[in-house]
């Protein structure tokens, strides 16, 4: 029975995973709480499992005295001797009990606590694994799906994969392999919970550590990465060593690397983007393959100005906003994409309305461009320290300057319109407008503006044609 006992512990120690010293220290536990619960619990105990017999031993500990007060941790001097020859007055005797007399109902009482504390002790190592394995990678089995997600078995434990962290139009069936990666792992009553998920960005870069053996090794670094999951991603990397592309690296020969990792993600589309220090290229290589004109930065809000060629507009914006959205999250920049003409309307317009304040020459208006000072209403807007430092000119000049702006925008004087550049055509059509309205008042004078009309076109003819008008006035009036 005893070889028997210790065989069942290393039994158990080594299917569940359990250290043998947690199981030994359970049993202990387990026979104290049993014999407590026949006996009393003011019982004095000491319970500990012998190695070299493999058995539990218990002993209760009371004070030799000349009088018995207290039978539960006090004997008599004379029950003392029979137990111990050399027993004196005020030892501490240990008696040893007979565990197998603990009845039926403390034997039932100590089996619930011996698998009660197995169980915690299997969640314990459950818990202490995947708490160190939190953002890797892990295969499973579907178990079953539901509306709160779906369970997945990755071996010593059930993890859960929920609804929110799914590929969108992603199916999976009870029995079906599934790879996550652990995005947690808590600590709840019911145990350890694992949570997975597949929509991650440190998925996808995951995927790439176990597909290409150059990230693998560490040669290629992935500094980035940003998703719309089930459709498009985005990934940056940069090689330390200068022999080696980090592009070619991940694409693979043929586009084997990537597609593996697109087939994974369900065809999510990925962009492998070269990461560079510099944030404007960084941008620039973001928003492949659309051409960059121009980068205005503004670092203190980390928000970056794309100017890009009309034709160039769609593929930089992307559908319904996805490629620049994505190369924001990315580079971690904002970013403002604008079109040539638009901004060279808009520059025209600021850049104007700068020099319109005294004492703004054309190079302090460039420069105040160039800082992302381009209107008046930046201008009022911007600190005397962000002047002073694009300007170089002095605290009470700036003052001045900022009053005469705001003067300009009406705030503390007569607003003054700004000039409309108008060119010939529209006043011309103002005018002709102005005669509609006048003739509609007059119909007897319809006839001179049908003849003003003619007029008007007679003048985009040809050169023959109207040296024909002039020699036949009366035709031309008929």
């Amino acid at each position: 029975m005893a070889s028997e006992l210790k065989r069942l512990i290393d039994q158990v120690s080594r299917e569940k995973g359990i250290d043998r010293q947690t199981l030994i220290n359970t049993l202990e536990e387990a026979i104290k709480s049993a014999i407590k619960k026949k006996y009393g619990t003011r019982l004095d105990l000491d319970v500990t499992f012998n190695e070299e017999y493999g058995e539990i031993e218990a002993f209760q500990f009371k004070e030799v005295v000349e009088e018995v007060i207290d039978p539960d941790k006090q004997v008599g001097l004379a029950e003392a001797l029979k137990l111990d020859s050399e027993s004196e007055i005020g030892d501490e005797l240990g008696i040893r009990m007979d565990t197998e007399t603990l009845g039926r109902i403390a034997a039932q009482s100590a089996k619930q606590v011996i698998i009660q504390k197995m169980k915690d002790a299997e969640r314990e190592v459950v818990y202490d694994e995947f708490k160190s394995r939190k953002g890797e990678v892990v295969n499973g089995i579907v178990q079953r799906v539901d509306k709160g997600g779906i369970v997945v078995n990755i071996g010593q434990a059930e993890a859960i994969l929920p609804q929110k962290e799914q590929i969108p139009r992603e199916v999976f069936r009870q029995g079906d392999r599934i790879r996550s990666y652990v995005l947690d792992v808590k600590k709840i009553s019911k145990g350890p919970q694992i949570i997975l998920t597949r929509t991650h960005p440190n998925f996808l870069i995951q995927l790439f550590h176990s597909e290409v053996p150059e990230v693998s090794e560490g040669i290629v670094s992935v500094i980035a990465a940003a998703r719309e999951p089930g459709s498009r991603a985005k990934i940056a990397v940069v090689s330390k060593d200068s022999d080696v592309d980090p592009v070619g690296a991940c694409v693979g020969m043929k586009g084997t690397r990537v597609q593996n990792v697109v087939q994974e993600l369900r065809g999510e589309k990925i962009d492998i983007i070269p990461w560079n220090m510099d944030p404007a290229k960084f941008v620039v290589n973001a928003l492949a393959p659309a051409i960059i004109s121009k980068v205005i930065i503004d670092q203190a809000n980390r928000n970056m100005e794309v100017i890009v060629p009309d034709d160039q507009l769609s593929l930089a914006i992307g559908k319904r906003g996805q490629n620049v959205r994505l190369a924001s999250k990315l580079t971690n920049w904002r970013i403002d994409v604008k079109s040539e003409s638009r901004y060279e309307r808009q520059k025209q317009a600021g850049y104007q309305a700068l020099l319109r304040i005294p004492g703004i020459s054309t190079e302090l208006a460039d420069r105040l461009y160039e800082a992302g000072i381009g209107s008046l209403d930046e201008f009022v807007d911007s600190t005397l320290a962000e002047l002073e430092d694009v300007t170089r000119l002095s605290a009470s000049t700036l003052e001045a300057m900022r009053g005469e702006a705001n003067k300009l925008l009406g705030i503390d004087g007569e607003r003054r319109p700004e000039p409309q550049p108008v060119d010939e055509e529209q006043e011309s059509s103002g005018e002709d407008s102005e005669a509609q309205e006048q003739v509609g008042e007059e119909p007897e004078a319809q006839e001179p503006s049908e003849g003003a009309s003619e007029d008007q076109e007679h003048i985009e003819l040809e050169p023959e044609a109207q040296e024909q008008v002039e020699e036949e006035p009366g035709k031309a009036q008929e």
